[in-house]
């Protein structure tokens, strides 16, 4: 069943999180929300690479993940400022948010990080089909990154983080969208 938005929709929410939190399944929920929407897959600009790429995950991959990255944030950012809520689906730390956020050409984002336990990230990581990321040792070592980005930020953690998250696909997409529309999620960008 699909719930439709009423009021406004957010320009640019993006989800984001360890592999295994969920964030592709609720960003699909979220995208039939609005009307026009986007749903930008940020996996989907990593598979444009085609010879000499790296495994996103490996501590080399640093200078391609920046500039795929960065092209998945242009776009994301054309999409919003053409007027369509846009849903970004991909794994965007809280340390690389305000180069993200500049980059969109936006003046504002929405940032929701989906962080439930570590046990459950590696659960779905593992009992994936169809998926291109399998690795337990990298899922673990991005949910330790999120988890100690959140710490060390504490209450200046921008954007919302849940961690303690409803059970089924609606729910999660429900407490989303009430953290977009109380206004926790914005992130002004600065440049």
């Amino acid at each position: 069943m699909s719930t439709r938005e009423s009021g406004p929709a957010p320009r640019l929410l993006v989800v984001t999180g360890p592999p295994g939190s969920g964030k592709s399944t609720v960003c699909e929920a979220l995208a039939d929300r609005w009307e026009p929407s986007v749903l930008v897959e940020g996996d989907a600009f990593f598979a444009f690479l085609r010879r000499g790429a790296v495994a996103p995950w490996l501590p080399e991959a640093h200078a391609q993940n920046d500039t795929t990255v960065r092209a998945a944030a242009a776009a994301a950012g054309r999409f919003a400022a053409g007027g369509m809520t846009v849903v970004y689906d991909g794994v965007i730390g809280q340390w690389f948010l305000p180069t993200f956020a500049a980059l969109t050409g936006i003046d504002a984002i929405d940032y929701v990080v989906l962080l439930p336990p570590v046990e459950t990230c590696l659960e779905r990581v593992s009992t994936r089909t169809g998926h291109g990321f399998t690795d337990l040792d990298a899922a673990r070592h991005m949910h330790d990154d999120f988890v100690r980005a959140a710490s060390e930020q504490g209450s200046s953690v921008p954007g919302v983080v849940l961690t303690d998250l409803p059970d089924g696909v609606t729910a999660v997409a429900d407490a989303i969208v009430a953290a977009v529309r109380s206004g926790r999620t914005r992130y002004a960008v600065t440049v």
